[in-house]
């Protein structure tokens, strides 16, 4: 472990400043991660219209995602657990650049269904490195910073990527903003390679225990706090589209989403200046936050003011969850940060998943029960944190 430190040393020098050019290099996957994983949800209704299926139905190529991302963290972390990062994160971005253009090729739900799995799996992987990889380029007491500044391509691609694609959907066509992802992925790919610097992976005769992982203090707090809060997310999140039809929002689902991204931004802004002296108070504020605009959802349905607002500040509450849950988790694992970051990984597409299907149940009792199912969740949450306070939210 001496060894890895020294040879991380000249990754940051004596003036302390952030190797910016390699977090954004970690930022730019993280968007085309969440974009990937999102796109559905914003281009609902017009994949749903071109492959003749139900609202439903198109949202379970979000459940597909976060299934293959469910089932391949954990094994595919362990697997690579021994390789160096940056060869495995331009794995994971390449197949993100194939499986785009596949579903852009597609016109049979059962094969894009499928492709959406694949692209979960390298979600899976991914996300297990990416915390990791951030937190080994700075000293300890600056790794809730760049955590934060790798976690800032969540509220960009909700803020800028997803309403973006969601007006490029709506002028042309669904495929080609698959397209795009596509060519995306290739250019980060050559950012990657010369602006990212290679760390090498784990000691493999460092024998590993899943299990005391897990029963680390403080991890089960974590992952059950995160499991119930992106559960809430995506039960709303994921119909959006059809949540704000009876406000009169149906054609204005991408200045709903801008909204959501703007204040998400600020959030992760917020939470990033802060996170390193202030981790478990702004979680409990972020969880808070979103208890306000649950209510405010389910009171406030028909209203296109409400709604508004609303979104703004579940955006707000939601932005820098992502640098959170990342960031309590490296202070609980330590050298074990990539495995338990892989476990963080199923919680948090369990969650997905699990948003996607009640969401679509919830949706036949009418889009109020969205919001309404989502407040006992949050609760939970919020107790969970507030019982926290020695280990996981410190």
């Amino acid at each position: 472990m001496q060894s890895n430190k020294s040879n991380n040393s000249h990754l940051f020098n004596e003036s302390r400043r952030l190797p910016v050019f390699a977090l954004l290099a970690l930022a730019a996957s993280t968007f085309i991660t969440i974009l990937t994983e999102t796109l559905p949800a914003g281009l609902l209704l017009r994949i749903s219209a071109d492959l003749k299926i139900s609202e439903a139905m198109t949202g379970q190529l979000v459940t597909a995602y976060a299934i293959g991302s469910l089932i391949a963290a954990i094994p595919l972390s362990v697997a690579t657990r021994g390789w160096n990062r940056r060869p495995l994160l331009i794995l994971t971005i390449a197949g993100f650049a194939v499986i785009n253009l596949a579903t852009a090729w597609s016109s049979n739900y059962w094969f894009t269904l499928f492709v959406r799995f694949l692209a979960g799996m390298s979600s899976g992987l991914l996300w297990s490195i990416v915390g990791g990889y951030a937190a080994r380029l700075v000293p300890d007491d600056l790794k809730g910073r760049a955590i934060a500044i790798a976690m800032v391509g969540t509220p960009l691609a909700l803020s800028l990527g997803l309403p973006a694609s969601t007006f490029l959907g709506e002028i042309l066509d669904w495929r080609t903003v698959f397209v795009v992802m596509s060519v995306a992925s290739v250019l980060l790919i050559v950012w990657i390679r010369w602006n990212m610097p290679d760390l090498p992976g784990q000691d493999v005769r460092t024998k590993l225990t899943l299990g005391r992982v897990f029963a680390l203090p403080g991890m089960k707090a974590i992952l059950l706090t995160l499991t119930v809060f992106i559960l809430a997310h995506n039960i709303l999140y994921t119909y959006i589209g059809p949540f704000v039809v009876p406000s009169g929002l149906g054609g204005e689902l991408s200045r709903v989403l801008l909204i959501f991204g703007i204040t998400s931004l600020i959030g992760i802004a917020i939470v990033g200046s802060n996170i390193d002296r202030h981790l478990r108070r702004l979680m409990l504020i972020s969880v808070a936050l979103f208890i306000v605009a649950a209510l405010a959802l389910v009171l406030g349905i028909e209203n296109r003011l409400i709604i508004y607002s609303a979104v703004a500040v579940w955006g707000l509450g939601y932005g820098g969850s992502a640098t959170l849950f990342q960031t309590a988790t490296a202070h609980t694992s330590g050298s074990d940060i990539d495995v338990a970051q892989a476990m963080t990984v199923v919680a948090w597409n369990l969650s997905i998943s699990g948003g996607g299907i009640a969401g679509g149940l919830l949706l036949a009792y009418g889009p109020r029960a969205l919001p309404f199912a989502v407040v006992p969740l949050l609760l939970i949450a919020l107790v969970t944190v507030w019982e926290s306070s020695s280990h996981g939210f410190r």
